[in-house]
């Protein structure tokens, strides 16, 4: 749905983006993760065919960005970070007016604008001026807008921008529903953590260059070569931490106040004895957990020095 190779785009000497490549099939929720000016936006622009690259091609639905621009301006929905909406209109209005611009027409334009109302859970707010609305609810009007249409892929930059914790909690939610359609979306963010648990692919860019395009899971493989155990026992602490110091899974073993950090070796990614282990000579566990790792961790080890190689 999503194709591009060794996309660029550059202003004199800087590389606002080099050699962006991807792969994005339907149905993928790609989560497209870097800092402010990173080259998010830019990459996003060029998709929706508001922006020339400098080199290298792009596709979206098979469609060339060079040839093909104003078929692809019909398949995509593309929300921008910050947008306008029509104070002096209430909500169904600003729905209907740009369902019209779709030629979306007769008793079916409002039908299809109360249905992604509901989608994006704003019917309450359907008689409700647009300048009322709150910042998380403006964000959620936007994405409605670019479903009236239908559109196969979604290009979202930075939707959870400027969202209370609630708020952000709602967007989330709408992207998951929308993934369970089937629709291809790219959204982008900095704010790390937030897409760690809706995407199925990450995108980490710094400074115009991607240095991971994989699975959430893959990235986290690729950062974390070593799992680490958290261990407390009501009984038997001193016997667990011997049995663990000689087990052959176990690198090393640290006492942190009143629980046991314990390292395993390179690529060990079963552990499901040492329970049974412990339990057997007689430790009473009251804590067995691995230590979690999130995608703000991944980011900032996959990140470091990056754009010095460009």
């Amino acid at each position: 749905m999503i194709k591009t190779v060794d996309l660029t785009k550059k202003y004199g000497d800087m590389f606002a983006i080099h050699s962006i490549n991807l792969d994005l099939a339907a149905g993928d929720l790609f989560g497209f993760i870097g800092p402010n000016g990173a080259g998010k936006t830019t990459t996003m622009r060029i998709l929706a065919t508001l922006l020339d690259p400098t080199w290298g091609e792009a596709y979206v639905c098979g469609q060339s960005i060079y040839t093909q621009p104003k078929e692809i301006r019909r398949l995509i929905g593309y929300m921008p970070d910050f947008f306008g909406v029509y104070d002096d209109m209430k909500v169904i209005e600003y729905l209907e007016f740009f369902a019209a611009a779709y030629r979306i027409r007769g008793p079916q334009r409002r039908k299809v604008c109360d249905e992604k109302l509901e989608l994006v859970d704003l019917d309450f707010k359907r008689d409700a001026y647009a300048n009322t609305l709150s910042r998380g609810q403006t964000q959620r009007l936007g994405l409605a807008r670019v479903l009236l249409h239908d559109p196969q892929v979604l290009l979202l930059d930075e939707p959870l921008s400027g969202l209370d914790p609630r708020a952000r909690i709602e967007m989330r939610a709408v992207l998951r529903r929308l993934g369970q359609q089937g629709k291809t979306i790219m959204v982008s963010s900095h704010i790390l953590p937030e897409l760690a648990d809706i995407c199925n692919k990450v995108g980490i860019i710094d400074r115009g260059v991607m240095s991971v395009n994989a699975s959430v899971a893959e990235v986290m493989r690729q950062v974390r070569q070593r799992v680490v155990l958290h261990i407390e026992c009501a009984a038997g602490q001193d016997t667990a931490a011997k049995l663990l110091e000689q087990h052959p899974s176990v690198e090393r073993v640290a006492a942190e106040q009143s629980r046991l950090a314990v390292t395993l070796r390179p690529d060990v990614q079963d552990y499901s004895d040492l329970p049974t282990l412990l339990v057997g000579a007689g430790c009473k566990l009251r804590l067995f957990r691995e230590e979690e790792f999130n995608l703000e961790n991944a980011f900032m080890a996959l990140t470091k020095g990056l754009g010095s190689k460009i």
